[in-house]
């Protein structure tokens, strides 16, 4: 109130307003899901390009976004770091460009459970993303798949790969699950530099969960025009970077066997003539 002279009753009012104005302007332009063969080849274009995992679609991670929860709300949106939050998933383009998130999740459920629940997940199953038709990669007998990349807090699956358990690992095992991390990382970097950027998202907003969401659906939104329009100055990786809380990871969750060939094919991609690179 003191450093703006407006009095907060008059900024709580307002912002939701401009936020609105924002989302109604950027959404249809600056958070778009491909939905074409070509568009999904893009992205995967680039992935392999920049970050050498090929018919990678997208990395995935989840973040908490934390917020004083009204008396009501009782342990609803408790945690397990002990705060109130909702739970922002995003998808992201090897680029750290958001192509879809989920917002609003309760924040007592893990990275898993969010997933599992999303419209990302159920499109994957139904197969309605139009994605590209497998592929054969260099000096491979079967046609592999489009994925996308997560951590072992997602379930393993025919089109999300996650990185080998860590007890025992053999070498080409090690090597599989740095070339997924190298991917994978583009969504941790995402969500750092969208924390760092608007750091509103840093500490416990004091608003009902419902403008939460709307703040950080805002925020993305923005991140998304500025990454685009201005990436050069807006997009910088540094070491000393801010992130938000990680979702808990959910276990039990059931794997197909399919889905362990297709993690085993990338695996012996890796560490063949044509596809492995310099440590």
């Amino acid at each position: 109130m003191y450093a703006t002279r407006i009095h907060e009753t008059t900024i709580s009012r307002f912002i939701p307003e401009v936020c609105n104005a924002i989302v109604l302007k950027l959404k249809p332009n600056y958070l778009k899901t491909p939905n074409t063969p070509e568009e999904w080849n893009k992205i995967a274009d680039d992935f392999n390009n920049l970050w050498q995992f090929p018919h990678c679609i997208g990395a995935l991670d989840g973040r908490h976004i934390t917020f004083r929860a009204p008396i009501s709300a009782g342990s609803y949106y408790y945690n397990y770091k002990g705060s109130n939050s909702i739970v922002l998933l995003g998808l992201a383009d090897a680029n750290y460009k958001f192509i879809y998130i989920n917002i609003g999740v309760n924040g007592r459920i893990s990275d898993g459970g969010v997933f599992n629940n999303s419209k990302l997940s159920k499109a994957l199953q139904d197969n309605t993303l139009n994605l590209p038709q497998p592929k054969l990669l260099p000096g491979m007998e079967h046609p592999m798949p489009y994925v996308i990349v997560a951590d072992d807090a997602f379930p393993l699956a025919t089109n999300l790969m996650k990185p080998y358990p860590e007890r025992g690992l053999t070498k080409e095992c090690r090597i599989f699950n740095y070339r997924l991390s190298r991917a994978r990382r583009i969504i941790e970097n995402a969500f750092g530099i969208l924390v760092n950027r608007f750091r509103v998202l840093l500490n416990p907003i004091n608003l009902i969960p419902e403008k939460v969401e709307l703040i950080t659906l805002t925020c993305v939104l923005l991140h998304n025009f500025l990454a685009t329009e201005n990436s050069q100055s807006y997009i910088e990786i540094d070491e000393d970077i801010k992130d938000l809380q990680k979702v808990t990871r959910q276990c039990g969750n059931r794997t197909s066997n399919n889905a362990r060939e297709i993690r085993d094919r990338f695996k012996t991609f890796f560490n063949s003539l044509e596809g492995s690179v310099d440590w």
